[in-house]
């Protein structure tokens, strides 16, 4: 089974082509969520904002890297020198990831999805887990420890030379809010990557392959699965088109915002006739990752 036996020649040429302007959307979108949940904390900087602010920049810190993620398949800007070095500095650099040894790792699981020699394997292989294992999960995520735990991994591998431009994100982040007078709002990016990234991050992976029907088939009905999902999922847990996972498997070069109209293509070729994978909404997710 290959995708051209359900969508024609051009239509895959369609699908595949790329837009730079959607790419710079993309991170202006990406960004500008961030920019104004700070804004919001500190215009209005009560227990509410402080919370939601919080709860958007976790999701937006998910979402550069799934902008890296993209550019590492050059699969955003038409160009590859601009997935690179965009996908680079205004996704990889802020959130302390390296696109190529990024890209290295992720193709491996392209590769081997689902199989031993999948390097995620380990994220999704329990599931289906019982509904108390599934909590006990989520509260190391949202107490703090998951993104401790990461913390501490991240500066054991810390080298100045290498990890430089990170710290001088960190600067820029912490010198500019002190300048507008609101350096305590600096504490939201942290309080956003310790507890709140890594519980997305443990949806969206659940999501994705978590509730496969059996990840030791080849076939990405069989190893991957696409979630539907509301707009505030796509807001806070599934952003830049993430959601779409089985359809990305499936061609990994189309860019992220075709990958909505080739699901609606495949759906009406019966290209998931038979193949219970896809879930409506992360509700439905966890309720199938668990037993």
């Amino acid at each position: 089974m290959t995708v051209s036996d359900f969508l024609t020649r051009d239509e895959l040429v369609a699908l595949n082509r790329r837009s730079d302007a959607r790419a710079w959307w993309a991170f202006a979108v990406n960004w500008g969520l961030i920019a104004g949940a700070f804004a919001l904390a500190i215009a209005w900087p009560n227990p509410l904002t402080i919370v939601v602010a919080v709860l958007v920049i976790g999701g937006r810190q998910l979402g550069l890297g799934i902008l890296v993620h993209d550019c590492a398949h050059h699969a955003l800007f038409s160009g590859t020198r601009m997935n690179e070095t965009v996908g680079q500095w205004l996704a990889g650099h802020p959130m302390n990831i390296s696109l190529p040894a990024y890209r290295t790792y992720h193709l491996a699981h392209h590769r081997h999805a689902g199989t031993p020699k999948d390097p995620d394997i380990g994220f999704v292989a329990a599931y289906p887990v019982t509904r108390a294992s599934l909590r006990r999960k989520l509260w190391r995520d949202v107490s703090g420890q998951t993104g401790l735990r990461d913390l501490r991994m991240m500066l054991a591998r810390f080298r100045l030379a290498q990890n430089w431009p990170w710290v001088a994100f960190h600067c820029a982040l912490a010198g500019g809010l002190a300048a507008l007078g609101a350096w305590w709002a600096y504490g939201l990016w942290w309080a956003a990557w310790l507890f709140v990234y890594p519980a997305v991050m443990r949806l969206r992976q659940i999501g994705e392959h978590g509730v496969a029907l059996d990840r030791s088939q080849l076939d990405p009905r069989l190893n991957t699965a696409t979630t539907l999902v509301s707009w505030w999922e796509r807001l806070l847990i599934a952003p830049n088109h993430v959601n779409w996972h089985l359809e990305h498997h499936l061609a990994g070069g189309v860019p992220p915002y075709r990958l909505a109209r080739m699901h609606r293509l495949l759906r009406a070729r019966g290209f998931y006739d038979g193949f219970d994978a896809i879930s409506r909404g992360y509700r439905d997710v966890v309720r199938r990752a668990t037993v």
